[in-house]
């Protein structure tokens, strides 16, 4: 068949989906509601059924009363026992799925079960959506007369007691259908390579002579993989090696320090970035316009939110709320409730919502990873914004960072520390630091209020790292890949002391 043809069909096909979506945009309340009702009835027989008397639980209020918010600990010793081959305890069907979290640099894996319900009409679901988006908002889009180029985690697939667990993305590439494989690239075989310095060569080997239009990865990691392309085939950027590149699909970790590289890297006007927000616990949103920050919160993949003001998070007041009362550009914890089992699961993420009609958002920090040691309460998205800003201004540019507080001692105030891998140096690293101190002030008015006249807080401190550093400090820690990522904020100096160790090697 010819490739045009397949092109038209398969955005015909995509672009069908297009009637649901508007059925969620219409009604998110009535079908979150529903959704959360089905996933109650039908784990009413379940070992979690019968422990919270799913049968009797007819909405909302008494599901909130009576199951518990849930971190991955407490879900532990239940998954631990679906690992081993017992079914039925905590989600109807059989579950022999589990994904190896592999997003943060702590020792302890987390096995995220992932459901047959889950692989198709979340993951796959979300990952069809996408594309049915992206074409619909680009119908001249030659996307499907090339492949796809995806670099994933660095996992295989591994069995124990007849059940499996890898790097979600080795999950769905395992199971992916075969129109999938056929317009992806690298093949299935490389891209579940575990040795991430020999995967990277196989990808180069099996891509560069392909005609890519379209990439998907982790913004840092692809960054690694696209620069080492170029240095291999000698081309100054992307579109004299892939004339036909048309949008990159990101997501895992902010594209905001990363935009300014990808922009030199693909100097093309039209060129197009979509964000994704997915995890191994479930495809959650996708941007659904072109050139837009935000992403479309999706309703209807088997997954009922709700969410927690980050005011309240961790305190004696912790407050819940549904979909239907949250606030705009206020900062949120998720809770989710799944189609693979997990009952009022707290995922570690904050969003924020830019828009209530429809419900979109965007990815403001991890739970885990802010700084409010000195009541400053810093997210990721303030650190990421600043830098980049800063970065314009100083023409340069960021390959890693993380921050940790500097405690007071004494009469010794408070700070912030940086340690800041650059691939292009700003000339000034003094005037630097003192422009993303402002650029912080200007986003975050309880940073701001914290650095007045040096009252709690002192000027921030940069360490510049040296080259490699963050990659070295994965590769120590085993977590070299397409799935990990470095923890950019933390309230305590552990990362940091670390790093510094390293640098000073």
């Amino acid at each position: 068949m010819p490739l045009p043809i397949i092109n038209s069909i398969a955005s015909w096909v995509l672009k069908q989906r297009i009637h649901q979506i508007e059925l969620f945009l219409k009604y998110p309340h009535e079908v979150q509601n529903e959704l959360l009702l089905n996933l109650i009835r039908n784990c009413e027989k379940t070992v979690i059924g019968n422990k919270y008397d799913f049968a009797s639980i007819k909405n909302y209020e008494t599901f909130a009363e009576r199951v518990p918010i849930s971190a991955y600990e407490d879900l532990e010793p239940m998954i631990e026992e679906t690992r081993k081959g017992y079914q039925n305890i905590f989600w109807h069907t059989p579950i022999k799925w589990f994904a190896k979290s592999s997003g943060t640099t702590n020792a302890k894996s987390k096995f995220i079960p992932v459901s047959n319900e889950a692989l198709e009409d979340c993951h796959y679901k979300g990952s069809k959506d996408l594309l049915c988006m992206y074409l619909n908002n680009n119908e001249n889009s030659e996307m499907f007369l090339g492949k796809s180029l995806r670099l994933g985690g660095s996992s295989q697939i591994y069995e124990n007691n007849n059940t499996f667990f890898g790097d979600l993305s080795a999950i769905l590439i395992e199971n992916m259908p075969m129109w999938a494989e056929f317009s992806s690239t690298p093949s299935n075989k490389t891209s579940l390579m575990s040795e991430w310095e020999a995967k990277l060569t196989a990808i180069i080997n099996e891509t560069k002579q392909e005609n890519v239009t379209s990439f998907a990865g982790v913004p840092s990691w692809i960054l690694v993989l696209m620069n080492r392309i170029l240095q291999e085939t000698g081309k100054s950027n992307l579109i004299e090696l892939w004339p036909n590149l048309e949008v990159y699909f990101h997501g895992g970790v902010s594209f905001e320090p990363y935009r300014e590289q990808y922009k030199s890297l693909l100097p093309k006007s039209d060129f197009k970035y979509y964000e994704i927000y997915n995890a191994s616990e479930g495809f959650f949103a996708i941007q659904d316009l072109n050139y837009s920050n935000d992403l479309l919160l999706m309703l209807d993949y088997g997954i009922f939110y709700e969410f927690i003001p980050m005011e309240t998070f961790g305190t004696t007041h912790q407050k819940t709320i549904r979909l239907n009362d949250v606030e705009l550009h206020k900062n949120y914890a998720v809770v989710i409730t799944t189609n693979a089992g997990l009952w009022r699961y707290l995922i570690g993420d904050t969003v924020r919502f830019t828009s209530l009609k429809p419900y979109r958002i965007r990815v403001s920090g991890r739970t885990k990873h802010y700084i409010n040691v000195f009541g400053e309460e810093l997210m990721v998205e303030n650190t990421d914004m600043a830098l980049a800003t800063t970065c314009k201004n100083f023409n340069c540019e960021v390959k890693d960072y993380t921050v940790a507080p500097i405690f007071m001692q004494g009469k010794e105030k408070g700070a912030h520390e940086w340690i800041i891998e650059f691939s292009k140096f700003p000339n000034d690293v003094k005037a630097f630091e003192q422009e993303l101190d402002k650029t912080l002030q200007s986003l975050n008015s309880d940073y701001e209020a914290k650095r007045y006249n040096n009252m709690t807080l002192n000027l921030l401190k940069i360490n510049v790292a040296r080259e490699n550093l963050f990659y070295d400090w994965l590769k120590t820690k085993n977590k070299l890949g397409g799935q990990n990522k470095i923890p950019r904020l933390s309230n305590q100096r552990d990362y940091l002391e670390q790093l510094l160790e390293m640098n000073q090697q």
